[in-house]
Order: structure tokens, then C-alpha cells, then sequence
């Protein structure tokens, strides 16, 4: 197992261990990041496409304004309208007009949509294998440290 310091090439010594952490944290969200992008490649859609169709699905069949999709999103800076654009393309959402509201449009996961998350879901033990080295107990003290770090 390589140390952050390892990792990045890093020749000097942090400044302190908060700092060490800060870097740790971004270098090991981009490693995921990448792992999850290349299982996501062969079925044609990237992790945020992702993030939204796992959206989407739970809030199906009642569909989400764009507004609510964003605000749900892990990257709040990704271009909801953009990506749920190549999602309706690729057929896996809708686009309606509100009844209600004709300057509102709801989003909703289509059939097609529902099947890829299926698909992908039964990938799931291949995709959180990279996570294997790490015990329940220490996922969950991980999942507990994050949290409180962005209290």
C-alpha cells in the first residue's frame, strides 16, 4: 500500500496532518472517480449522467424538476441541463411540460433508462471490490469521519 506521499511524488513533508488530509482526500476522490468513469465507459454514459439517472430512479415514477435534480447532484457544479440533454438523446430520460406551470418542465427516467441502472447495479460487486481492502467497521468510521468533516 503506497502512502499519499508515494502516490503524488511528494519529496517535502506536509505542513501538518489537517494538510496531508486535504490532499489525501482529493488525490483518493479522484482515484474513485476514474475507477467509476472507466466501469461507466462501456455502457456509454459518464458518472454524472450516472449520478442523474440514480437520481431520477428514486423519485420514479414521480418525476423532478431540474432545479431538484441539480441540488441532489454530488458534483453541484456539473451542467444539469447539459447532461439531461445527452440523457434524453440517448433515450434514458423524457422531457415534459408541466400542466400546471408551462415554464416548468419535469424530468422522469424512461424504461430504457430504468434497464441501464438495472445492468449496472448487477456490476455492483465488481465496482465496490475496489473498496474490498477496507473493512465494514472502517467504512463506516470513514463514512462517520467524512461526515462530521463537512459539518
Amino acid at each position: 500500500m503506497a502512502s499519499i506521499e508515494e502516490e503524488i511524488k511528494q519529496e517535502k513533508k506536509f505542513a501538518s496532518e489537517h494538510e496531508k488530509a486535504a490532499v489525501n482526500i482529493a488525490f483518493t476522490g479522484s482515484w474513485l472517480y476514474n475507477v467509476n468513469a472507466s466501469r461507466l465507459k462501456k455502457h456509454d454514459i459518464t458518472p454524472e449522467q450516472f449520478n442523474v439517472l440514480r437520481i431520477l430512479r428514486g423519485s420514479y415514477p414521480k418525476p423532478l424538476m431540474l432545479g431538484s435534480v441539480t441540488c441532489r447532484m454530488i458534483d453541484k457544479a456539473s451542467n444539469a441541463t447539459r447532461l439531461v440533454e445527452k440523457l434524453r438523446q440517448k433515450g434514458y430520460v423524457e422531457r415534459e411540460r408541466c400542466e400546471t406551470n408551462r415554464r416548468q418542465v419535469d424530468i422522469v427516467i424512461t424504461a430504457k433508462g430504468l434497464a441501464l441502472l438495472t445492468k449496472i447495479d448487477n456490476e455492483q460487486e465488481e465496482w465496490l471490490s475496489t473498496l474490498k481492502s477496507i473493512s465494514k467497521a472502517e467504512a463506516q468510521e470513514l463514512n462517520r469521519i467524512l461526515d462530521k468533516l463537512r459539518d
